[in-house]
């Protein structure tokens, strides 16, 4: 929760859009919000979210292109991976291993890559990527992760936040 001295309202920003919370906070809403990117290296043109999600509890509402990786093989039913994350290496190494996964990141990647200078182009500012597997702990992080560091790695404003992962 964000607290501002000079003004008369407490925001709680979770995963609205910030064309939405504008919508209903105004405009001094959007400079406290290009004061943050600023401050924090990230620009509000061109920008890119990730985040990974849990189906079981809801798509994020402001995404423009959803992922579903339920596909993939699931670690929570291996028992020595069922209480670790996808931000952990034997999870990533268990998601990763399996060739659909490889195939899934390099289909993808070029999409993405294929589409973002067109959204750009058609002057798109902020393009919402959600991942989601059924809890939002383990393949959706580990794709999500991949995924950012592929774009970050071709110097795309990205940044990634992975909503479910500690709701269990």
């Amino acid at each position: 929760m964000l607290e501002l001295s000079e003004s008369s309202f407490i925001l709680q920003y979770d995963h609205k859009s910030i064309a939405l919370l504008e919508k209903y906070s105004g405009k001094g809403f959007y400079k406290l919000y290009q004061s943050f990117v600023f401050e924090n290296d990230i620009t509000d043109k061109d920008l890119i979210n990730i985040i990974s999600f849990g189906y079981k509890h809801g798509i994020p509402q402001d995404a423009d292109l959803v992922f579903d990786v339920r596909f993939l093989p699931n670690p929570y039913y291996e028992e020595n991976l069922k209480t670790h994350t996808g931000m952990e290496e034997c999870v990533r190494d268990f998601v990763l291993k399996f060739p659909q996964t490889k195939q899934f990141l390099e289909k993808v990647s070029d999409m993405l890559l294929m589409l973002i200078p067109h959204y750009i182009q058609e002057g798109k500012s902020e393009l919402v990527i959600a991942v989601g597997c059924t809890g939002g702990r383990h393949r959706s992080v580990t794709i999500a992760n991949k995924l950012y560091e592929m774009l970050t790695s071709r110097k795309y404003k990205t940044i990634i936040r992975h909503r479910d992962m500690e709701k269990g």
